[in-house]
């Protein structure tokens, strides 16, 4: 019988800690986490490769068990998420869309930078994503229009190799871990309501990830985007809000599913982010791996950035990649 792992991806649950005040992960009421940091074993490990920028498009990949050496292709991504098709010999970019303070613009700020775009792009055709995020797909290279000012076009990046079987399954909203996953090689399930921001339906991620433990999923991951999102929207409360919402309605659920399977639960954020500043950092991540077998508490802990602070650095970054 084989035992299933589940990994929770807590994208940019984590924040810079420099001993003083409390991260996120702290102030949030997190009792579901906090017993399994209490049963299971913490550890401090660093998902972002050096000299790769900190994102979910490579540490996703990281956790997932490939290392980029290089930069990869969000737009890839973005189109493999979203099931967009890229004709032969055509480029696909992700651009988003910035306000003058350099915080995403809103839903109506990205329609009409889509419009103008378009229009500067003939060639090209402009796909609105969600919220800031658009994606360009035409003959390279990159058109001019796609640099505008307001814009940020993502450069090219590395194909993403197919290391992963059907025997991973995926669950997540249409973004960066759908997109990566689905071109790694694993089933990807989008339930309805999965939006990947604060909103998102958590409990229909519940439920589909409870349904495929109890039909024999024997790798299971599940991507939570939400604190991420309030993070880059500058939001402390709203990210603090839901990464208490994740613990009562999806993480609490599943550990009572991976106790009655037997498995094994790893919760992990891919990066940290900011809420203060909205921006990404690649330091080292708090990780908490659980196993139904572990029944005896083995103290108050919890899983933070103080918390895991005085742990040796566990580098999943150092592994050989692999290769298609």
């Amino acid at each position: 019988m084989v035992t299933p792992s589940v990994l929770v991806i807590l994208d940019g649950a984590s924040e810079p800690f420099d001993g003083g005040c409390p991260t996120s992960l702290e102030r949030a009421c997190i009792p579901a986490l906090d017993a399994l940091a209490g049963a299971g074993a913490l550890s401090r490990v660093r998902t972002v490769p050096a000299g790769l920028p900190a994102g979910s498009e490579v540490a996703i990949p990281v956790l997932l068990g490939w290392v980029p050496t290089a930069p990869v292709d969000r737009g890839a991504i973005e189109a493999a998420a979203r099931g967009i098709d890229v004709p032969a010999g055509a480029q696909a970019w992700r651009v988003d869309v910035l306000g003058e303070d350099g915080a995403r613009a809103d839903a109506a700020g990205a329609q009409k930078a889509a419009l103008a775009l378009a229009g500067g792009a003939p060639a090209h055709v402009v796909h609105p994503l969600d919220g800031h995020r658009l994606l360009l797909v035409g003959p390279p290279p990159m058109p001019g229009a796609a640099r505008a000012p307001g814009l940020h076009a993502w450069p090219e990046g590395a194909a993403l190799p197919r290391v992963l079987d059907d025997a991973t399954l995926v669950i997540a909203a249409r973004g960066a871990c759908a997109g990566a996953s689905a071109l790694l090689g694993a089933r990807v399930v989008v339930p309805d309501g999965a939006t990947g921001d604060p909103a998102t339906d958590l409990e229909g991620k519940a439920c589909a990830a409870v349904a495929a433990l109890d039909g024999g999923t024997s790798r299971l991951v599940v991507h939570l985007g939400g604190a991420d999102e309030a993070a880059h929207a500058r939001d402390a409360g709203a990210k603090v809000a839901f990464l208490e919402r994740a613990d009562r309605e999806l993480v609490a659920p599943l550990i009572i599913a991976v106790r009655r399977a037997g498995g094994t639960l790893r919760v992990c954020p891919d990066h940290g982010c900011d809420p203060a500043d909205g921006r990404h950092d690649a330091h080292a991540v708090p990780c908490v791996t659980w196993s139904a077998a572990d029944a005896a508490r083995r103290g108050a802990r919890r899983l933070t950035e103080r918390s895991v602070a005085a742990l040796a650095v566990t580098d999943l970054t150092s592994r050989t990649p692999v290769t298609a």
